[in-house]
């Protein structure tokens, strides 16, 4: 597909027919995984696939589908990985040494801070800012690399790309993005300057909850060169029949994220008149503190799937989720199925013990909001009783 065809072509087309290989008679469109350690290989050790260790045909066609996403208008490389961690280590530690200086969110995924534990013990200087307000510029100074997780998990803030990248940019520092929550249908941090854009793939681009995947893209060959040699030398790779599914899900991912987006603008336009719930958060919602920001560099409608809200302790949070009966208790966002969870039960966020995590799936928004609503009913009545009892 070419710049200008990319550039012409809607989402659900493109994420229908990304990566597919050209038409062969009697071929399926989309082949099976390939199952393979090694390959046919007389002479010397080059060509495209030497070692399944290094690479597989499979992990090409996702590759090349994942790049149209994230780069419609310019050539990029994709590379996947294991899991989304997989994928965020190896852009750290492929590019980042003794006497670095990295810069991270304070307010991002929860097992960030194991890996800034690990940074600091090669010698590497770690500086967190919030990520909202840009505050990540203040300790910018020096920094071989800006990690910006926009919006945070799970509290939903909201940085200006753009203008991290450009100030990073110009005094030689590289800019990650994860790009988790918004995906590359609602965000492409590439075409906001960044040299990085890295996602769980196991969240909305799969969007299942049956595949733990990651990837890194950029549009720099040196820079994949390095991050997939990281790749080949810890091994980090995913199995062939978790490349292949998550190219198989790619073909309802606009359709999934466009459901998803609006059902989570229902629930926390719902949410809002209730008098137990605090602190709610969604970039979709006019009010809510991102908004500006998101609308500025976020495509319209897609704000993402999550919402997160405070009740007002433990023990409420764990009865309305108790009380859920079209939703998961479970981890992780980004699924077809709606999955709530009480955050503060992980211990690596900074959120009160009363804090949900909602991650909005494809049920229809109507049943889905008055699920939620008498959920929140009976853990108030909960909350009544007991206190009357007390």
């Amino acid at each position: 597909m070419t710049g200008d065809d990319a550039h012409s072509t809607g989402d659900s087309t493109r994420a229908v027919r990304a990566g597919l290989p050209e038409a062969e008679a009697y071929h399926p469109t989309l082949p099976g995984p390939v199952f393979a350690a090694h390959y046919h290989l007389p002479g010397d050790a080059t060509g495209p696939y030497t070692y399944g260790r290094e690479s597989n045909p499979t992990w090409t066609l996702l590759e090349e589908a994942i790049s149209e996403l994230e780069s419609p208008g310019e050539p990029a490389h994709a590379s996947v990985f294991a899991s989304g961690m997989a994928a965020i280590s190896a852009v750290l530690f492929s590019q980042v040494r003794t006497g670095d200086v990295v810069v991270l969110p304070n307010d991002c995924y929860q097992l960030m801070p194991a890996v800034r534990e690990r940074l600091e013990s090669y010698g590497v200087e770690v500086r967190t800012a919030p990520t909202a307000g840009d505050a990540q510029l203040d300790v910018l100074d020096g920094a071989r690399l800006l990690w910006i997780e926009t919006p945070s998990n799970p509290g939903l803030d909201v940085c200006d790309i753009r203008r991290l990248a450009t100030a990073a940019h110009a005094q030689g520092t590289l800019v990650a993005v994860d790009n988790t929550l918004a995906t590359p249908l609602g965000q492409r941090p590439l075409d906001l300057g960044a040299d990085f854009s890295v996602a769980s793939g196991t969240k909305a681009l799969t969007g299942h909850g049956d595949v733990l995947l990651g990837y890194v893209t950029t549009r720099d060959q040196a820079l994949t060169d390095s991050v997939r040699q990281w790749r080949k030398t810890v091994g980090a790779i995913p199995g062939p029949m978790e490349a292949w599914l998550a190219h198989r899900s790619l073909a309802t991912l606009a359709l999934r994220v466009e459901r998803q987006a609006a059902g989570a603008l229902a629930l926390a336009e719902a949410l809002r008149d209730r008098a137990e719930v605090t602190g709610l958060r969604h970039p979709g919602l006019p009010t809510d503190p991102a908004h500006v920001g998101a609308v500025a560099q976020m495509r319209p409608g897609r704000f993402g799937c999550v919402v997160s809200f405070v009740l007002p302790d433990k023990a409420h949070a764990e009865r309305f989720l108790a009380e859920l009966t079209l939703v998961d208790d479970a981890t992780s966002f980004g699924g077809v199925r709606s999955t709530a969870e009480r955050r503060g039960r992980w211990g690596g966020d900074a959120v009160p013990d009363g804090f949900v995590r909602f991650s909005v799936g494809v049920e229809d928004p109507e049943d889905l909001v008055a699920d939620v609503l008498r959920a929140l009913d009976k853990a108030l009545d909960g909350a009544t009783r007991g206190a009357s009892t007390a």
